[in-house]
């Protein structure tokens, strides 16, 4: 951590206003935006920034701290952004995804704190899912920690998230709290549609074991029943040894895998390498960390049913 990091941080903890104009200046930071008016929310991702605003709608100002595009496992939260979240009236993230988040929001002294990963059950994940030994990298946080993030790919856990944020604006902005009910209900409601297309879309299938590079879906693996077998572990980038490589390949051949999964915001070198090595074709899995313009779909719920349907391909269902 710089200098201008550890000062910002350090100011950040007790009020933004300590800083002062030179300290912000010299560090690089802004500190000029203003409030909004509403009730302003900072998210720390993708996943995040769509629940608080749907919950919120009309009257929520969201600011994400991940950029369209880039990878959230790496964002390094920025002076400006602490500053951002020390000025908003609520912060809302997903503990142990994105260490440099948990630090800011730790330090800070923002009214309402609301962290994703308490409001459902998390598991341990790694390689692999589904009754298989789970291996983990503790060289990442949440790795460290033993536990899988992905929840939202789950639309069960999803929406229990949603409850317990719907709850927490409510509390927070309570005269808005007939809105952000309501708004909390339909969002609920459309995450229950989901799973059930999900559980009806997946119940017969040739295979129930798919390859990721990245092993995002474990929630939603065994929530319907799936095995997901992940090149990778929790960290979409390590580098898989050629043993894995090898156990994949006989693995794909006994349970009749035909596509190797790779993401939208991490290259797909590794998959089709693996792909091509085992005679597999390659796909889109979307982890959902971010929109793009490669993302299949402009919003949570539409790259999700490109996920359900690339998973009925890929598994051969009936």
């Amino acid at each position: 951590m710089n200098v201008c990091r550890r000062l910002i941080s350090a100011a950040a903890a007790a009020t933004v206003t300590a800083l002062g104009a030179a300290t912000l200046t010299a560090c690089g930071g802004d500190a000029t935006a203003a409030p909004t008016g509403r009730f302003d929310v900072v998210a720390s991702f993708y996943p995040m920034a769509f629940l608080a605003d749907r919950i919120g709608g009309s009257h929520v100002h969201v600011t994400s701290l991940t950029s369209p595009g880039q990878e959230p496992h790496d964002l390094e939260i920025s002076p400006r952004q602490i500053i951002g979240i020390e000025k908003s009236d609520a912060v809302l993230y997903l503990k142990n995804l994105q260490p440099s988040v948990d630090d800011a929001v730790a330090q800070s002294s923002v009214g309402t704190k609301i962290d994703a990963a308490s409001l459902t059950t998390l598991e341990q994940h790694g390689n692999e899912v589904g009754g298989h030994a789970a291996a983990h990298d503790a060289s990442r946080n949440e790795e460290a920690s033993g536990l899988d993030p992905h929840i939202w790919l789950d639309p069960v856990r999803y929406a229990q998230v949603a409850e317990g944020v719907g709850k927490a604006f409510e509390k927070a902005d309570p005269d808005h709290a007939a809105d952000y009910r309501k708004n909390t209900a339909a969002l609920v409601g459309e995450l229950d549609d989901l799973n059930t297309r999900f559980k009806d879309g997946l119940a017969n299938t040739r295979t129930k074991v798919f390859i990721t590079t990245h092993a995002a879906f474990g929630y939603l693996a065994e929530r319907y029943g799936l095995t997901e077998e992940a090149i990778n572990g929790l960290d979409p980038e390590s580098e898989p040894s050629v043993a894995r490589v090898k156990d994949l390949e006989t693995m794909a051949r006994a349970d009749g895998v035909s596509t190797v999964f790779y993401e939208t915001l991490v290259s797909d070198k590794t998959a089709r390498t693996v792909a091509t090595d085992a005679g597999l074709r390659t796909d889109v899995l979307d982890p959902i960390e971010g929109i793009t313009g490669k993302s299949r779909g402009k919003d949570y719920f539409a790259v999700q049913e490109a996920n359900l349907k690339a998973l009925q391909k890929a598994l051969g269902a009936k």
